[in-house]
């Protein structure tokens, strides 16, 4: 990375873990199980409680933390596990057989696999109901924030986010794009999620429309820089997930080669740093996690 990390400024790990123990035990509140024979909570639960890499709600706590707000109040997961659920919903309907048709997922068979593809579609109906009810019932949050925070994730889902990237995605992937036209795909498919958990967070701790504006841009380069990690993933067997989902399409990788993905993926983390270090002046704890966690995951695919 161009921009170093302070040693005195890197997220302790145990503060990380602790974060992820109680993001997984709220998630476990909200998706309970009462019966087995309820196959739809069972893939609910399967789809989000899988281990998974929590980037998203781990997001929204770190910068209300770095906003001054307080990462760890009940109210505050809930609009992190909001997120995850919604993250979880988008994987099912994203490994469908009339998607992208995929076995594997968090290195266990997905979800469809598991319960059919009747099943999974209800449990991704029932997902996203699920994370619109949290947020509406989220303690210590006032109305109109709630508001705004269910505003921001449906924007983030509908057509000028995730469905609209997986739509961009099935029809436009396999053809010929220029890197405009595939910027814009990463855009809708990764930065709008991102960009709902970032938002959240500020909306939650009151921060003004300056603050938030910053993090639109960091929102945008971060999920480019997310998604060319993925292109660069794809051939790993290390991924928990099927490799060479790619092949034959249009990605970035795939178009410009590895080294060129590589370079442009640098080039949006340090625009997403800089607008990191603008929203938040004085606590920096998320652009250091996020500085770790690419450092952590480049070195072992490049």
């Amino acid at each position: 990375m161009s921009v170093g990390i302070d040693e005195s400024k890197r997220v302790a790990p145990e503060s990380i873990t602790l974060t992820l123990k109680a993001i997984e035990q709220r998630l476990d509140y909200w998706l309970p199980l009462s019966s087995e024979r309820e196959k739809v909570s069972m893939a609910m639960r399967q789809g989000t409680l899988a281990p998974g890499k929590r980037i998203r709600p781990l997001l929204l706590l770190l910068m209300a933390q770095d906003l001054g707000g307080g990462s760890s109040t009940t109210g505050m997961l809930d609009f992190a596990c909001a997120v995850e659920i919604i993250h979880a919903a988008s994987l099912i309907l994203d490994d469908m057989p009339c998607m992208d048709n995929a076995l594997l997922r968090r290195n266990q068979p997905t979800i469809h696999c598991q319960f059919g593809e009747p099943v999974a579609l209800l449990a991704v109906i029932a997902l996203v109901s699920k994370a619109f009810q949290i947020i509406s019932q989220a303690e210590g949050i006032d109305e109109k924030a709630k508001n705004s925070a269910v505003s921001e994730l449906a924007q983030a889902i509908g057509l000028q986010g995730l469905v609209q990237g997986q739509y961009q995605d099935i029809n436009e992937g396999h053809q010929p794009r220029s890197q405009e036209a595939i910027a814009l795909t990463n855009h809708y498919k990764t930065s709008t999620l991102f960009c709902a958990a970032l938002q959240m967070a500020a909306i939650a701790t009151g921060a003004t429309m300056t603050v938030r504006e910053h993090l639109r841009h960091c929102s945008f380069n971060l999920g480019q820089a997310f998604q060319l990690l993925d292109d660069l993933s794809d051939g790993s067997n290390e991924t928990g997930k099927d490799p060479h989902q790619d092949a034959g399409k249009s990605t970035w990788v795939n178009v410009f080669g590895t080294r060129k993905s590589e370079k442009q993926l640098r080039e949006h983390l340090d625009v997403a740093y800089h607008y990191f270090a603008q929203a938040c002046r004085h606590r920096q704890s998320t652009q250091y996690f996020v500085q770790q966690w690419f450092e952590q995951k480049l070195a072992m695919i490049i």
